[in-house]
């Protein structure tokens, strides 16, 4: 049986993520490169899936139009998503990968895909923030 765990590791390493954290009886990895604009994100290994959540910001005033703003961009993001936590008041980006067959470049795209989102829509997340 192939140790999923062990294979979504190395390929973090092979990506040069740095580990921050991981503890395999309950399938977490915590990442970070900050040069992708990527900090403490959380992968959770859990067969059939790979959960990737990386916190984004809290909303401290909940206005439409910052949820409506999230929703527009949900539609330019190539892999993953915008969601809010049950609360409601955390934004996190979130991906899921359907693990059994999951390869460096599918773990790769959807790293990307929130590195180019932290890159392309930073400001706005900061404003957000501030609200």
């Amino acid at each position: 049986m192939k140790n999923f765990f062990h294979t979504t590791r190395d390929y973090l390493l092979e990506l040069d993520f740095n580990i921050t954290h991981q503890d395999e009886k309950d399938g977490i990895l915590i990442i970070r490169k900050e040069s992708f604009g990527i900090k403490d994100l959380i992968i959770g290994v859990a067969p059939p899936i790979l959960i990737m959540e990386q916190f984004l910001f809290r909303i401290n005033n909940q206005r439409e139009m910052i949820y409506k703003d999230l929703l527009q961009k949900n539609r330019d993001i190539i892999h993953g998503a915008f969601v809010l936590e049950e609360s409601g008041s955390r934004v996190i980006f979130r991906d899921t990968i359907q693990i059994e067959n999951m390869d460096l470049n599918e773990l790769e795209g959807s790293l990307n895909s929130l590195s180019l989102l932290m890159s392309e829509y930073s400001d706005k997340i900061i404003e957000f923030s501030k609200l």
